[in-house]
């Protein structure tokens, strides 16, 4: 499936990086980059480590300068500007807050580098602290709060001085993952009631999908794909993509010609795969393969399978459990089935990308 992608206006445009190439020494850590970040959007930078998306957000801010290429932010070329001179603020996943200032000297900071006067500072103060549901702290330090209080106050530090683009590197990295996807709703909301644009960088695939409208998949220096959440996640456009974005069973060369009858690469996503009784029938456009189970898998929510066909080939399955809790699993390791998913769930990969 082709990326869509909407028409814009160079005004409805944020950031807008072109051209740009990060070498460190010897190293290149971005290739020929283009993209384009929409005003209001929440986009999301996601990769594995050392695959230049951070270095991007470093770009973006100012921290670093581009071997080549430039970034401009809303239709200014910004690319040899200093930090502070750009209409953006950061948020670190260190938090980065001053121990020895109260909450509301940390949140007050930057007003206060800005000459805003004490009575506005506070009126400002007390509704950013509102806005992350936090105004009962004001008054202590940072080492009196939790890790999850810690950021949200970080990200009311940033949203005070109200930035055109607020730049967010790992900023949950460091919570644990209650608390992390607690705060993934949080951050989701704050930003539809600001309508800031927030470039998000992560590593972590589920949570690229639960906060963003658009996602920018990164590999060795560049982009391999961008899309909304269900373009990448349902419609890879590369093998990585495929098997980065989630588990998938990926099928090709001979193995797919043998599944599908067509040697190209084609990803099926384990809950579209399903496990029945060998004697079920079967239904117009589905794909049926003998197997057994390998190996079971219990997750909470839902249980994995890794199935073996008769012909060597392994798939993993995902249901939900949504049997009653004492009910015992009714398929087990050893047990022999029908390993089954609908034809046009085995989506092609583009060969080549």
């Amino acid at each position: 499936m082709p990326q869509t992608t909407s028409p814009t206006t160079s005004d409805e445009i944020a950031v807008s990086v072109q051209g740009v190439h990060k070498q460190f020494g010897d190293l290149v850590a971005v290739k020929d980059l283009d993209i384009d970040i929409r005003t209001g959007e929440f986009f999301s930078m996601l990769g594995p480590s050392g695959s230049g998306k951070t270095t991007v957000l470093r770009m973006i801010a100012g921290f670093e300068e581009p071997t080549a290429g430039r970034i401009l932010l809303h239709g200014a070329d910004v690319t040899k500007s200093a930090p502070f001179d750009r209409e953006v603020n950061t948020v670190f996943q260190d938090y980065a807050l001053f121990p020895h200032l109260s909450i509301a000297e940390n949140v007050a900071y930057g007003l206060k580098v800005r000459g805003v006067g004490q009575a506005e500072r506070r009126r400002l103060v007390g509704e950013a602290l509102e806005q992350v549901q936090l105004g009962h702290v004001a008054e202590r330090r940072p080492s009196q709060l939790s890790g999850g209080q810690r950021q949200r106050i970080a990200l009311a530090r940033a949203l005070i001085l109200r930035p055109k683009v607020l730049l967010l590197d790992e900023p949950l990295g460091a919570l644990d993952k209650q608390l992390r996807e607690q705060m993934q709703f949080e951050l989701k909301q704050i930003q539809r009631e600001v309508g800031i644009t927030f470039v998000f960088v992560t590593h972590d695939q589920e949570e690229a999908l639960t906060l963003s409208d658009r996602v920018a998949v990164f590999n060795g220096g560049r982009i391999e794909q961008v899309g909304t959440p269900h373009e990448v996640y349902e419609f890879p456009q590369t093998e990585f993509v495929a098997s980065f974005l989630g588990i998938t069973n990926l099928l090709a060369g001979e193995n797919a010609q043998k599944v599908l009858g067509s040697g190209a690469a084609h990803s099926v996503r384990p809950e579209r795969v399903h496990l029945v009784n060998p004697a079920a029938p079967l239904e117009d456009g589905v794909v049926a393969l003998a197997g057994s189970v390998v190996e079971t898998v219990y997750a909470g929510a839902r249980t994995r399978y890794l199935v073996e066909t008769e012909s060597g080939i392994r798939f993993i399955s995902e249901k939900q459990n949504t049997q009653t809790p004492r009910t015992a699993p009714s398929i087990e390791r050893g047990d022999a089935v029908s390993l089954r998913f609908a034809r046009d769930h085995a989506v092609t990969v583009p060969s080549g990308a």
